[in-house]
């Protein structure tokens, strides 16, 4: 087998941006999903709060700039 000299080995732990971020917006997701669904007064605020839960990033950004434009 010969190896590509211009591919690197990626086998190293999460340094490699090898998608463990992904784990802490699964997290997150889930979180917010309960947060949203449990606070919900209807149904369909319910699906509203799933919605929401999946573009949570964008409100974290969206407060904490607000909060740092102070």
């Amino acid at each position: 087998m010969v190896k590509n000299k211009f591919v690197k080995n990626h086998s190293y732990g999460c340094g490699c941006g090898c998608g463990c971020g992904g784990a802490v917006y699964g997290l997150g997701f889930i979180g917010a999903a309960i947060y949203y669904i449990s606070n919900a007064a209807t149904f369909w605020i319910g699906v509203l709060g799933v919605l929401k839960a999946l573009v949570w990033p964008a409100f974290v950004v969206y407060e904490l700039l607000k909060f740092l434009a102070v």
